[in-house]
C-alpha cells in the first residue's frame, strides 16, 4: 500500500466510488480507497440497497443531486452491462388526500426543472398491468426515475479512475493522525498514509470513525425491511433485470419493484429498528454482510398486506429473500457533507443513499476541489448542526422519526413535537403567560403567535384562511401585523446568534470576507453578506463596530453553526483575531413600532431621537438599571430597536419595557407576523431568497456591496458578473384575487412555461395581497407583468409590482 497520498477515501461503496470517479475526472491523481470489507460487495448498504431512484424531493438541493445521479449513472456500463435502469416511477394516490399532495409535487417538479406528470387510474394500469387500477385515485409519474445496480456502479466507476486511485479492501482504518487540528495521516491495519486530507464516506460505521478524530458525525442506522418474493407465475420466463416502472404507495410507507421474475418489497410501515454503530461488526468479524441483520416478520405483516392488495399476483407466491438491511439517518433527514470545522482536510460524505450516491460525489469532488460545490448545499453542511444536535439520544430520537416519516405528508410549517424545549430564552415564562404557540428553530423555542392577542381581532379583520392553508397558522397573527403599524411590540431574539470578533487584525478579516465595507466607526452598524468564491451568499448578517479592534456579529439562530464555522474557517491562524461565539451570554428583544420611541424614552435616559441615535447605529443604554446595547435596525421595516442584555437581566428587562408600553398598546409580536411584515418591505431571508445559488446583484443587494478599491473573498467573481448583464433577478409579485394563499415552492409561469419558483411567501396583511417573491428572468421582471402561479395544479394570476410594497421612502423606519 501506498505511504503517502493527496487524498484517502473511507469506503468503496456508492458515494467514496462516485467521489473518487469524479475526482479522476477533475485530473487528481495519488488516491487511496479504502475499505474494511472485500472490494466490491463490501457490505455496507451499498451492498444490499435496491437500487430505487425517486428524484422528486421538496428540497431542491436533493432534486438536484439525484438528477445528476441518474445522469452519472446512465453513463456507466461493466461489461457492456447497464449500471442503470430508467424505467420511470409510479407514486400512487390511495386517498384523495394523497392525490392532492401529489398535485403539490408535481408543482415542486416543475419548479425543479423534472420532467414529470399525473396520471389517472387508467393511464397507470395500461403501464403497470399487475396493478389493481380500481384501488387508486391516481399516479404521480417520472419517467427518468428508476433502479440503479449499486455495486456494479461501484466497480464501474473504479475501473474508469484507472491509476489515479487505488483502491483496497479489507482494510481498516485504526485511526488519524492530527497536530495542531490539521489532518497529517490515516493510519490502517496495512500502515499509515501520510495525506493532509481524508474523506470518510463509511455509511452505517461513520460516527465511529468521526470519533476516532473527535468529529460528531450525527447519524443512527436503522434498520429497513426488504423481501423478494418466488417467481411470478405472471412474469414465467422474463430474464431482464427490470422494466416495470418501480412503484411507491406511501400511505402504507412502502414500495415495490420487478427483480426479474419475481417483484421485491420493501417497508418503512413499523416503528424505527435503531442499531448503535458500536454494535455493529465488520465484515471480518460477521458470518454474512455486516449491514444485513435478521429479518423480523412481525414488522413486515402490513406491508406484505398492503402490496397484495394493489399487486393481487403478489398473494400467491412465497418471500425467499427476507432481509432487515441497515441504512442512516440524521436528525433532519438531510446527508452530512463538508469539511469538519474542528479537523482541517477530515472531510465527509455521510447518510447519502443510492438516489443521491453519483451526485453527491460530484458535488464534493467540486466542494474538494474549488473550495465550493456547485450547488448550494447548505441543507447539508456538515457544520450546520447546533450543539444539542450531536447529543446521543437526540440524534436517536429525531432519526428515528424521520424514518417514520420517509412517506408522510409534510406540511411545509409542522412541527416536531419531541424532543422540545431544548433551549429558552430568560423570557420562556412571560412568553408562556402570554399563551405563545411556540415553533421550534435549532433548538429555540419560538412563538409564532399569541392568543393573549386573540382581542386584537376586535380591531383588525384579517382574512382567514382553511384547509391545508390553515395548518400550524393562526388569523391572530394577521392582527399582531397590522398593530405592529400601528402601536408597538415587543419580539424575543434571543435566538439571534451574537459571535464576539476581535483583536489587531480583526478589521482586516472582516474587510476581507465581507462584502460591504466594514471600516466604519464606532458604533455603526453594517449590514452585509459574506460570499463563496462564486460570488453565492453564504451568509447574511450585521456587523457592528463597538471598538477600534472589535465587532459584533448578529446572525440568525438557524445558521448560527454554518455562519460561525464560515467565519472561523476563514480567520488567519497568525492569533491576530478571536472569535466568541457569545450567544448563551446575551439575550434580546425587538422593541418596534410608531411607538416604540415613546416606549424606549420612558425608561432610558439617553437622547433616543433620530439625530443623536439614527438608523443603522448601535449605542450602549441603560432600560432602567439594565445595561443593554441598543441597535437601530428593525426587520419589519418600523421604528425601533434591537436591545441586548446580559442574560442574568433578561426577565427585568422584559418587565421593564412591557411596563412602559402599556399606555402605548405594547403586545408580543409572533413569528408568523414577523416573516409577513418583513416580506411587505422586502427584506431577504438566508435559505429562502438569498444563498450560494444566488449573487447579490441578481437578489437585488447590489447596494450593500462595495466592489472599489478592495479584494475580499468573492470579489473576483462579482467583478466578472458586474461585466455582464444580470439574467434573473429577484422579483416581487402579489397575487391578483385578494384571497390567495400560496405557501412556498410553486412553479411561476409565463405562458405555459415555467420560469421560476417562489421562495418566500405571505400574505401582506398591510396592503391587502398575498405577497411572493422568485427568480425571475429580466425579461419577465418589470412592473405590471402579468404571471401565473401554479397551486395544486391551480393556476393562480400575478403581477410584478415594484418593492418593497410597504413604505417605500422609508419614512417610518427612519423617523
Amino acid at each position: 500500500m501506498e505511504s503517502r497520498a493527496d487524498l484517502v477515501v473511507i469506503g468503496a461503496g456508492i458515494v467514496g466510488c462516485s467521489t473518487a470517479h469524479r475526482l479522476a475526472q477533475m485530473g487528481w491523481r495519488n488516491m487511496v480507497v479504502v475499505d474494511q470489507g472485500p472490494l466490491f460487495e463490501t457490505g455496507g448498504s451499498t451492498s444490499h440497497a435496491p437500487g430505487l431512484i425517486f428524484q422528486t424531493n421538496f428540497s431542491r438541493a436533493m432534486t438536484n443531486l439525484a438528477r445528476e445521479t441518474v445522469q452519472i449513472y446512465s453513463s456507466l456500463k461493466l461489461d457492456e452491462v447497464p449500471c442503470y435502469y430508467p424505467v420511470g416511477s409510479l407514486e400512487i394516490a390511495y386517498t384523495e388526500v394523497r392525490l392532492s399532495d401529489l398535485k403539490r409535487k408535481l408543482g415542486v417538479a416543475r419548479s425543479w426543472g423534472l420532467d414529470a406528470e399525473l396520471l389517472n387510474p387508467v393511464a397507470v394500469g395500461e403501464m403497470l398491468p399487475l396493478l389493481d387500477q380500481s384501488k387508486i385515485h391516481g399516479a404521480y409519474h417520472v419517467p427518468s426515475d428508476g433502479i440503479a445496480k449499486a455495486v456494479r456502479v461501484c466497480e464501474a466507476m473504479s475501473r474508469e479512475v484507472g491509476d489515479a486511485a487505488s483502491f483496497y479492501g479489507n482494510t481498516v482504518v485504526t485511526g488519524f493522525d492530527i497536530v495542531n487540528g490539521s489532518l497529517q495521516g490515516v493510519m490502517t491495519s496495512r500502515g499509515k498514509i501520510k495525506t493532509s486530507k481524508v474523506l470518510v464516506c463509511a455509511g452505517i460505521w461513520g460516527p465511529r470513525l468521526g470519533r476516532m478524530a473527535n468529529v460528531s458525525i450525527p447519524l443512527t442506522p436503522v434498520q429497513h425491511l426488504y423481501a423478494i418474493t418466488s417467481p411470478l407465475r405472471e412474469l414465467a420466463g422474463e430474464t431482464r433485470e427490470v422494466v416495470h416502472p418501480i412503484l411507491r404507495h406511501q400511505d402504507y410507507a412502502m414500495y415495490v419493484r420487478q427483480q426479474g421474475d419475481c417483484y421485491g418489497i420493501g417497508s418503512y410501515k413499523h416503528e424505527p429498528l435503531l442499531v448503535d454503530p458500536d454494535d455493529i461488526l465488520s465484515p471480518a468479524d460477521a458470518d454474512e454482510a455486516p449491514a444485513i441483520l435478521k429479518f423480523t416478520p412481525e414488522h413486515f405483516e402490513v406491508a406484505r398486506q398492503a402490496a397484495v392488495e394493489l399487486i393481487p399476483a403478489l398473494g400467491a407466491v412465497d418471500l425467499t429473500y427476507k432481509i432487515n438491511g441497515m441504512f442512516s439517518f440524521t436528525p433532519d433527514g438531510m446527508p452530512v457533507l463538508g469539511e469538519s470545522a474542528e479537523v482541517k482536510g477530515f472531510w465527509v460524505a455521510e447518510a447519502v443513499w443510492v438516489t443521491h450516491g453519483g451526485g453527491v460525489g460530484k458535488a464534493v469532488a467540486e466542494w474538494m476541489s474549488n473550495g465550493t460545490p456547485g450547488m448550494d448545499l447548505r441543507e447539508a453542511d456538515i457544520n450546520r448542526f447546533p450543539p444539542h444536535a450531536h447529543a446521543t439520544n437526540y440524534v436517536k430520537t429525531r432519526g428515528a422519526q424521520q424514518y417514520r416519516e420517509v412517506y408522510d405528508i409534510i406540511h411545509p410549517l409542522q412541527q416536531m413535537e419531541h424532543p422540545r424545549n431544548i433551549r429558552l430564552s430568560p423570557f420562556h415564562s412571560r412568553l408562556l403567560d402570554l399563551d405563545a404557540t411556540f415553533f421550534e428553530s435549532a433548538g429555540w423555542e419560538k412563538p409564532q403567535w399569541f392568543e393573549s392577542n386573540r382581542s386584537l381581532l376586535q380591531t383588525y379583520n384579517p382574512p382567514d384562511r382553511s384547509g391545508w392553508e390553515a395548518q400550524n397558522w393562526s388569523r391572530i397573527q394577521g392582527a399582531e401585523h397590522l398593530s405592529a403599524r400601528e402601536s408597538v411590540c415587543l419580539f424575543d431574539l434571543s435566538s439571534f446568534a451574537k459571535f464576539e470578533v476581535e483583536g489587531e487584525g480583526a478589521l482586516d478579516f472582516l474587510e476581507g470576507i465581507c462584502a460591504n465595507r466594514i471600516d466604519h466607526p464606532i458604533g455603526k452598524v453594517t449590514y452585509t453578506a459574506m460570499l463563496n468564491s462564486r460570488g453565492g451568499i453564504k451568509c447574511d448578517l450585521t456587523v457592528t463596530r463597538v471598538g477600534p479592534g472589535k465587532f459584533w456579529i448578529l446572525t440568525g439562530g438557524g445558521t448560527a453553526a454554518h455562519d460561525l464555522a464560515w467565519i472561523r474557517a476563514h480567520a488567519p491562524e497568525n492569533g491576530s483575531v478571536y472569535i466568541t461565539d457569545v450567544t448563551s451570554q446575551y439575550c434580546g428583544v425587538g422593541l418596534w413600532g410608531p411607538q416604540a420611541r415613546k416606549t424606549l424614552s420612558k425608561v432610558c435616559a439617553q437622547d433616543l431621537s433620530n439625530h443623536s441615535f439614527p438608523y443603522f447605529t448601535a449605542q450602549e443604554i441603560w432600560i432602567g438599571s439594565v445595561p443593554a446595547v441598543a441597535l437601530r435596525v428593525s426587520y419589519i421595516g418600523e421604528l425601533g430597536w434591537e436591545i441586548y442584555c446580559p442574560v442574568e437581566y433578561g426577565q427585568g428587562m422584559w418587565d421593564t419595557l412591557w411596563e412602559a408600553g402599556r399606555e402605548f398598546g405594547i403586545f408580543p409580536l409572533g413569528g408568523g407576523a414577523f416573516n409577513s411584515l418583513r416580506l411587505e418591505k422586502g427584506y431577504r431571508l438566508w435559505g429562502a431568497d438569498i444563498h450560494t445559488d444566488y449573487n447579490p446583484f441578481e437578489a437585488g443587494l447590489d447596494w450593500a456591496v462595495k466592489l472599489e478599491g478592495r479584494d475580499f473573498l468573492g470579489s473576483q467573481a462579482l467583478r466578472k458578473l458586474s461585466a455582464k448583464p444580470v439574467n434573473r433577478r429577484l422579483t416581487c409579485l402579489t397575487l391578483d384575487p385578494s384571497e390567495g394563499v400560496i405557501l412556498g415552492k410553486e412553479p411561476v409561469l409565463a405562458q405555459n412555461s415555467v420560469i421560476g419558483c417562489v421562495t418566500s411567501t405571505d400574505f401582506g396583511y398591510s396592503i391587502g395581497r398575498h405577497i411572493a417573491y422568485s427568480y425571475l428572468p429580466t425579461e419577465h421582471s418589470a412592473k405590471r407583468t402579468s404571471l401565473v402561479v401554479e397551486y395544486f395544479g391551480q393556476r393562480i394570476p400575478a403581477t410584478v409590482a415594484g418593492e418593497p410594497l410597504f413604505d417605500p421612502e422609508r419614512s417610518r423606519l427612519t423617523s
